[in-house]
């Protein structure tokens, strides 16, 4: 069984919806939140087709993060998480998470909307972020 964290994207709101995969958690039946998260998404590159109309892989993208915010605003995206490449899928010590999101402050559909990854503290015994 194959679990793959992903998001529902709709480019330009012009096009068909389509699955944006970013991390991988579980790959046959074996959990991968361990491991770093380039190696995740090395083993995601793997298995994510590189011609689908309906699933596209997202890369790491180191020292691009400005270039990558300008593109998901202009796009009218809600924004982005920023991850750190070393980071497994686990919480700090203090129980926060060592991955940061960045709003798009003028994204048309944010009204009334919650936040599904809101940044909240965990009791110290849980140790997986999700």
């Amino acid at each position: 069984m194959l679990v793959v964290l992903v998001t529902l994207v709709v480019l330009h709101r012009e096009q068909e919806p389509c699955f944006v995969a970013f991390d991988l958690l579980w790959l046959n039946g074996r959990d991968q939140r361990q491991l770093p998260l380039l190696e995740r998404k090395r083993r995601l590159r793997r298995i994510v087709p590189r011609k689908s109309s309906c699933i596209i892989y997202l890369g790491h993208m180191p020292r691009r993060g400005v270039q990558l915010f300008t593109a998901v605003v202009a796009s009218d995206l809600e924004g982005v998480v920023c991850k750190p490449a070393a980071s497994t899928y686990s919480l700090l010590r203090d129980g926060r998470s060592p991955w940061v999101k960045v709003k798009n402050p003028h994204y048309s559909q944010a009204e009334g909307r919650h936040d599904f990854f809101a940044q909240r503290r965990l009791p110290r015994s849980s140790r997986s972020v999700g």
